[in-house]
Formats: structure tokens, C-alpha cells, sequence
């Protein structure tokens, strides 16, 4: 399918496609600079400030990026149209459940919302744990934020009724979602 800026079938000449493929070591800057719009665009989605990741030296965003692109224990896939980065899923395993990947960081900048990228970007994260023999995903969602549990749950993830506090904000709960890999 044929994704724009605006979205599927939304008529504009620059059509542009963005490839879903897993981080790689020199996509660092550009991943750096995707963290910070997630954190400014969603501050309560993600376990860090604006400001830390602001602070972190580059060196640390290389190191974490180059970790996170080989391997089966952490992986990072990202929406790359050939410019800035445009979304983002990582998966990690869990020492509790050697089948479960945990889904996390999910993201999609405003502009490509409603093109199908938030589904390819879970699907590589399926994919990877499918073939590190995980078969189970599990991702955590903010009670309340009704978009995103209404996208997971079209994407097939299940409300498991546990709820578990937020690792940030103690005043807020996260929902727990799980769907076969």
C-alpha cells in the first residue's frame, strides 16, 4: 500500500512509502530525534522526560541503538520513508515469561496516523518474537487513553483486566493487552 504524508489514498503527488525494518547502528541521530518528538508529543507514554533525553549525549543514543539492532532479547523496528523517521515499536524479553515479548515504546508521528504503520510496526515486532520463539505479546496502556487502547485492541490485543501502576506517575494505572505473536 501506498502511504502519504496524510495518509492512505489521500491523493498527494508525493506519494512516499515507509519501510518497516528493524533499527539499524547508523540510525541513531535520526533515532534520537524521533525520541524526543515521542516524549514531547506523548510525555506519559514513555518512562523518561523530555528533558533527560534531551540531556543524553549522542554517545548514549549510538550505544542503545546499536544494541537494540541485532539480537533476541530487545529488538527496535522503526517507519523509515528515506528522511525522519516516522515511527517506532520495540519488544523485549520478560524473565517471568520466556514466552512473552513485551511491546513497548509504539509510536507514530501525527502527520502518518490512520496509515496502517502503527499495525506493520507491531507486525515486525510479532515477527521477531515469532522467530525467537515467543509466541504471546503484552503491551501496557494508560487507562484513559482511549485512541491508543482502541488501536490495540484492532490490532487484537485483549484487555487481560490486570491493571498495574504507572512506573512514572503514581497517580496514574496502565492496562495491561496481550495477543498471540
Amino acid at each position: 500500500m501506498t502511504r502519504t504524508p496524510d495518509g492512505p489514498g489521500r491523493g498527494s503527488a508525493d506519494a512516499r512509502h515507509a519501510e518497516i525494518r528493524r533499527v539499524r547502528p547508523r540510525d541513531a541521530a535520526r533515532m534520537r530525534a524521533l525520541r524526543l518528538e515521542m516524549l514531547a508529543d506523548a510525555p506519559l507514554a514513555f518512562l523518561e522526560t523530555l528533558a533527560n533525553a534531551a540531556a543524553r549525549p549522542h554517545a548514549d543514543y549510538a550505544a542503545r541503538i546499536a544494541y537494540v539492532s541485532a539480537g533476541a532479547d530487545t529488538a527496535q523496528f522503526v517507519a523509515d520513508p528515506g528522511g525522519r523517521l516516522v515511527g517506532h515499536a520495540g519488544g523485549t524479553v520478560t524473565p517471568e515469561e520466556p514466552g512473552l515479548t513485551v511491546v513497548y515504546a509504539v509510536y507514530v508521528t501525527p502527520s502518518w496516523r490512520g496509515t496502517g504503520l502503527l499495525g506493520e510496526l507491531v507486525e515486525a515486532v510479532a515477527a521477531w518474537s515469532r522467530q525467537c520463539g515467543r509466541p504471546e505479546l503484552m503491551l501496557e496502556v494508560v487507562v484513559g487513553n482511549d485512541r491508543a487502547y482502541r488501536a490495540y485492541r484492532r490490532l487484537g490485543f485483549v484487555d487481560t483486566g490486570v491493571r498495574v501502576p504507572h512506573p512514572t506517575v503514581p497517580a496514574l494505572t496502565e492496562l495491561q493487552m496481550r495477543r498471540a505473536a
